[in-house]
């Protein structure tokens, strides 16, 4: 894990890795979705190395860092997440299971939330990740909890629509389907995913 940054506060990247993988073990899997291979490669290690390759900070929610609550769901994990940042500019919050994610992607929210305190990337007309949350929502991302995500601070702030041209940010694996779809993909030049 790469550590925050200690000087200049900036965005800082929270890649949720807690997460049960339930509808993905459904499908017929036998190996937890982020450990699957993908081109010779963990899924999360694809989405790191996208992240690492941004420059940007970042910080893994692993499941060790929510096991002390009974259930815990997304909002749980992105409220451990911030807190372990606190005092960043802001936070783009990347599930683990999204291999494909671009870091100019990741780039493009974190430069929107420079000018809007929430930003949503669209790919042809799906809602996708990260979502960039500037340092503003800060106190109402650690309320979170459960699994609603981060859904009700959106809501309650609004988001900023920025379109992308990166299938990545929305194709998640949460289905042997879409691991499928995903390896096809990555046999492509990356202009054409």
């Amino acid at each position: 894990m790469q550590p925050v940054s200690r000087k200049a506060p900036s965005v800082v990247v929270i890649l949720l890795a807690a997460g049960r993988g339930e509808r993905f073990k459904a499908s017929g899997a036998q190996v937890d979705k982020l450990n699957a291979p993908l081109a010779g490669v963990r899924v999360r290690d694809h989405v790191l190395r996208s992240v690492q390759a941004s420059g940007l900070p970042w910080h893994i929610v692993e499941r060790e860092h929510t096991q002390h609550l009974a259930q815990p769901g997304m909002g749980d994990s992105i409220a451990s997440g911030v807190a372990a940042t606190a005092g960043a500019q802001g936070w783009l919050i990347l599930p683990a299971d999204l291999p494909l994610v671009r870091p100019a992607t990741l780039l493009a929210v974190a430069q929107a939330l420079r000018q809007h305190p929430v930003v949503v990337p669209w790919y042809q007309g799906e809602k996708g990740h990260p979502v960039g949350f500037d340092a503003s929502c800060g106190d109402a991302l650690q309320a979170l909890r459960g699994d609603e995500g981060a859904r009700s601070v959106v809501a309650q702030r609004g988001a900023w629509r920025l379109e992308v041209s990166d299938r990545g940010a929305v194709l998640d694996v949460d289905t042997l389907d879409a691991l499928a779809q995903a390896e096809v993909l990555l046999q492509r030049p990356a202009a054409q995913i």
